[in-house]
């Protein structure tokens, strides 16, 4: 036994129950995401707040359909939990334009949709969370679920734009106080009218 490990152990049980008493413990993160930044700035200071909680944040910054594909099909592990930072619209997650040149060379063009969900990604019992405006349609949660997710989090309808960043923290702060998914995201919805746009699906 390491010295002082059942001390430490008794005394970690007389602090506040969270996830976090792991990492005071020595682990050096709880869990894992993987945060996919397709766009709309908040992706870096959401990695920051992230790490706050104890989690190992793998950020992949997302250019190219092909490299949003090379991140979500099953061909690297997928890590427990992943986040999409995205825009969206009318069920569709969005993709930025690229040039003639390198479009030819791309698994699609254009904007992601269920379809391209199931043709593209392998998320083997992840938890999935994408931020961008209604991205939490049905169709396209089924999609995700499809592809293998246990649960996907999204918002329906078009949250301002800081209650996009918000969210995920929010959720994964109750997940660190050890919250289930299903909880975190009942009190997340509770919070405000904004907030009460996000939808939580699993089959």
């Amino acid at each position: 036994m390491v010295r002082g490990e059942g001390e430490e152990e008794e005394w970690l049980a007389t602090q506040r129950p969270s996830r976090v008493r792991e990492v005071q413990a020595g682990r050096l993160a709880w869990t894992e995401i993987d945060l996919i930044d397709l766009g709309g700035g908040f992706a870096r200071p959401l990695r920051d707040g992230l790490e706050a909680f104890g989690v190992q944040v793998n950020y992949l910054r997302v250019g190219q359909a092909r490299h949003l594909v090379a991140a979500l099909d099953g061909s690297r592990p997928i890590a427990p939990y992943v986040i999409l930072s995205c825009h969206g619209d009318e069920g569709r997650i969005l993709m930025e334009d690229v040039a003639e040149e390198l479009a030819r060379f791309q698994p699609f063009t254009g904007d992601v949709g269920p379809e391209r969900v199931r043709e593209h990604f392998r998320l083997p019992g992840s938890v999935t969370l994408a931020t961008g405006c209604d991205t939490g349609d049905p169709a396209l949660a089924d999609a995700f679920l499809d592809a293998g997710a246990d649960v996907y989090v999204a918002p329906r309808g078009a949250p301002f734009g800081y209650a996009s960043m918000f969210a995920p923290l929010f959720f994964f702060y109750e997940l660190t106080e050890q919250r289930t998914p299903l909880e975190a995201v009942e009190r997340l919805r509770a919070h405000d009218d904004e907030l009460a746009m996000w939808e939580l699906y699993q089959r």
